[in-house]
Parts: C-alpha cells; sequence; structure tokens
C-alpha cells in the first residue's frame, strides 16, 4: 500500500493524531517517518529502513530498545497487581522498594520520594510543594522562581513558567508572573574577553545575588537548574558554577533545586548530575532514564528538613493534596526497580563515563570544519554547535533553520540526530552504545556534514 493512500499509517495519522512540538500544517502536508520496531541503539521504519538513533528517544532510553527483562517485568507485574491507587495511605511492595533504592543511591541529603509520572508533572510538583511548604512555615508570600535561559524543565503551565525557551513561552501567554529567568551559564558565548571561566562563574553567582536582594529574598523560594542544560543546547557550565550558586542561595534561604530528568542515572557519568557538577540539592527531580522510558514514571526526590515542612501543612491543611491516578504505579515502579538493577549490574554508569569521554574525544575532530564552533559535553551527553562564522562565534540567523536542515539530510544517512537551541546538534545515546557504534555515529555525521556543507554553499543562508 502507498505510504499516502488513505488507508495508510501515514494518512492516518495525518487525519486523527496531534503531535507535540509538531508545526500542524507542515505536519498536514509532509506527514510523520511511522517507527515500526527498535533494536539496541538502532529503530526502524514502516518500510524497513534503519536508524542510529543518537539522542535515546529524547535522552530517556538508557537501556536501548528491546530490553526484554524489562518487558518481563512489566508483564509479571500486570498478572500480579494491574493497578492500585497510593492515595489516603494506600501502597505497595513495588512503590515502597523503589523509593528506598532511590533514596539509597540518592545524594544525601535526600531522603523521601513523591512519585510522578513524567518531567513536566515532577518539576509543577515540586513547584507546588515549595509553596505548600512555605503557606506551613508562616511565609506564603515567599514563591518566586529563579531559572536559567535555555533551561528545559517541561511544558505543563508551571513547568513551562521555570523553562527559558521561547518556543515553550510562543502562544501561550507563559510565563506566568513569579516566574525569572537568568542567564544562561554558557562560557562559548557569554564570556567576556579575558575573562576566565571562574570568573565568569563569579559573575554571573553576583547576577543571581542582585536579582535575589532586586526581588526581596522574602519572596524567592527557589532557584531551579539542570545539572546541564540539555533541551537549550547541550551546555555544561563554567567550572566552579553551582558552588558560586549556592553560597548565594543559602545566604538568602532560597532552595536549591536540581532538575535531573535527564541528567540522572549515569547520563553525566556518574549516577546523578549533582554529584558531577557539585550541586547538594534540596530538591531533586527524575524520570526519563528511571524506567529507559519503558513506562512513564518520574519522582521529586527532597530532604528530612523540607519534609518536615509538609508535615506542617498536613496538621494545618488535612493532606498534602497534590497527586496523581497513576502517582507509584505498581508496573511502573517494578519496570523502574528492573531497570536500575541493570544499570548497577552492567555498571552502565562507568561505562557511559568511558565511552562518553571517547564520544567527545572522537567529534572533537570536528572541530576543524569551519562550521563547527564548539564540542561539548559531559558523559554521554553532548552537543556539536553549528556556527556562521568561528571568530566571533556567531551562530546563524533562527529563520535559516539550518540545524532543523542538518537532522533532514542526516535521515537520508539512517541518523537521526536533534537540532536544538543555536543549532547545536544533540548526541545523547543509549548508555549501552559502544565504542565501534560511535564510530559508526561520527561517520555518520561526517557523511551529513558533507552535505549539509553543499546545500550551506548553494543557499548562502543568514
Amino acid at each position: 500500500m502507498a505510504v499516502n493512500a488513505p488507508n495508510s499509517p501515514k494518512a492516518r495519522d495525518i487525519a486523527y493524531h496531534v503531535h507535540p512540538f509538531t508545526n500542524p500544517r507542515r505536519h498536514e502536508e509532509e506527514g510523520p517517518i511511522i517507527i515500526e520496531r527498535g533494536e539496541g541503539i538502532y529503530i526502524y521504519d514502516d518500510a524497513g529502513n534503519r536508524y542510529l538513533e543518537s539522542m535515546a528517544g529524547l535522552c530517556c532510553v538508557g537501556l536501548g530498545w528491546g530490553e526484554e527483562r524489562l518487558a518481563d517485568v512489566a508483564a509479571a507485574q500486570m498478572k500480579k497487581l494491574s493497578y492500585i491507587q497510593n492515595f489516603a495511605h494506600r501502597s505497595h511492595s513495588p512503590a515502597t522498594d523503589l523509593s528506598e533504592k532511590l533514596i539509597g543511591i540518592a545524594p544525601a541529603p535526600l531522603a523521601k520520594v513523591f512519585f510522578a509520572n513524567s518531567g513536566s508533572e515532577a518539576n509543577d510538583t515540586a513547584v507546588k510543594l515549595i509553596w505548600y511548604r512555605n503557606t506551613a512555615l508562616g511565609r506564603p508570600e515567599k514563591r518566586k522562581i529563579i531559572s536559567q535561559l535555555k533551561g528545559y524543565h517541561g511544558t505543563t503551565v508551571v513547568s513551562a513558567s521555570m523553562t527559558g525557551l521561547p518556543y515553550v513561552h510562543a502562544g501561550f501567554g507563559l510565563p506566568l508572573p513569579g516566574f525569572l529567568h537568568v542567564e544562561t551559564p554558557h562560557f562559548y558565548h557569554g564570556g567576556r574577553q579575558g575573562e576566565s571561566e571562574e570568573d565568569y562563574a563569579s559573575r554571573l553567582a553576583a547576577q543571581l545575588d542582585a536579582l535575589i536582594v532586586a526581588e526581596g529574598p522574602e519572596t524567592v523560594a527557589a532557584f531551579v537548574a539542570e545539572p546541564v542544560i540539555a533541551s537549550g543546547g547541550m551546555i555544561v557550565p563554567p567550572a566552579g558554577y553551582f558552588q558560586k550558586v549556592q553560597v548565594v542561595l543559602r545566604k538568602h534561604d532560597v532552595l536549591m533545586v536540581a532538575d535531573e530528568v535527564i541528567c540522572s542515572f549515569g547520563r553525566t557519568g556518574h549516577m546523578f548530575g549533582c554529584e558531577t557538577l557539585g550541586i547538594v540539592p534540596d530538591l531533586m527531580v527524575v524520570a526519563k532514564q528511571l524506567s529507559s522510558a519503558y513506562i512513564p514514571i518520574s519522582g521529586v526526590l527532597m530532604s528530612d528538613a523540607f519534609y518536615e515542612g509538609l508535615k506542617e501543612g498536613g496538621d494545618q491543611f488535612g493532606i498534602v493534596g497534590t497527586g496523581f491516578t497513576y502517582s507509584a504505579h505498581p508496573v511502573a515502579a517494578a519496570v523502574a526497580l528492573e531497570t536500575l538493577a541493570i544499570y548497577e549490574e552492567r555498571d552502565l554508569v562507568s561505562h557511559a563515563a568511558t565511552v562518553g569521554a571517547y564520544m567527545r574525544e572522537q567529534f572533537s575532530k570536528l572541530l576543524d570544519h569551519p562550521l563547527v564552533g564548539e564540542v561539548r559535553g559531559v558523559g554521554l551527553m553532548a552537543g556539536i554547535e553549528l556556527v556562521k562564522d568561528k571568530e566571533s562565534h556567531a551562530n546563524f540567523a533562527p529563520a535559516s533553520k539550518v540545524g532543523a536542515k542538518f537532522s533532514e539530510i542526516a535521515i537520508s544517512h539512517g541518523l537521526l540526530i536533534r537540532p536544538l537551541a543555536d543549532d547545536t546538534l544533540a548526541l545523547s545515546p543509549p548508555l549501552i552504545i559502544t565504542q565501534a557504534e560511535i564510530d559508526e555515529l561520527l561517520s555518520l555525521v561526517s557523511a551529513t556534514i558533507v552535505d549539509f556543507t553543499a546545500w550551506i554553499g548553494a543557499e548562502q543562508p543568514d
């Protein structure tokens, strides 16, 4: 059957399916790539074409596709206990076991976990709990949330307000009042001539301090940040950044919330990005690789000191009135437990550190190309930033959409790669990727660059 036939999967998708982060009119004109199956680091479309998935989906399929142990655990749990709510003092073994496991591996001082279903929900919940706690402690005006430009925290109304990317705000009337943004900690673009990374980090910390003072510390509740800014460009902050920032936060009694939705469970070469970047969180948000994306689950981890405030609220208001039908879903919790077990058994955190270093070393060879301005990253996270002028670090005009064009060309080479802010090409493959597969990935990117360079020469985008 032709792909444009009335009953083809492509035609039916166009007819009925509204996609996230997609231009509706363009989707009607072009339609989707229909993915049928996955195996390891590869996925296959309905025509049998194979693609190397360099982003592990959305930085989430840590174990790659086709991990039968996770499917078996899910099936067994569905047969035993497919669902039970955990409102009003109900629980089940997978939720208890997963809570204990997460706290056992989490950095200090985290001591309790609240479950949700996605990173957006978990970040939204973190803010609600912060507001609830401050109200219970007699300071309801301490509500403002500070995050970073280019940081990504989700798409619910609150988490999108924290997100510092224009395309998440446009058309929605966001961000909400009380959500503030500070400079992106990206030395490549933000560092001044003659300024060291440490001096740059000190300047950014001073800017944060000045913002809190200007707003009034009694009104500022939390600073929310990804250890590594992922969707905003795979940006690793300058050395010492978080250490300096946390001094400012402690001075003003402002909570440190680490958004580890992408950075946790080995992605940065440690179990958590907080360990890689020197963050001591009051709250930490996890999702994505918690279940290797085989089933939705997320969590908000919190310190005992924070939890004590929730107890105060429970005394005043009767309950902590937030949660989700599927919070701590038994099937999701069981799959997450098995995922964590596999990470440990196969030592995938150390593997990510070793193979990630090899990936960045190999991809740094692309810096000789006139269109590649920076190759950056940590662990199995890397960004290749395309630039119009290497000397000035100038990017192409956003309207030129050169990153999207690179991604389009890559598909023809059997590569799925995601363009991010400032035409940064994101690499975040499954943790199971091997050095040989890294070499294949580099070969595919290099072949794409050849065709992309020819397109640049022909089109001369701004």
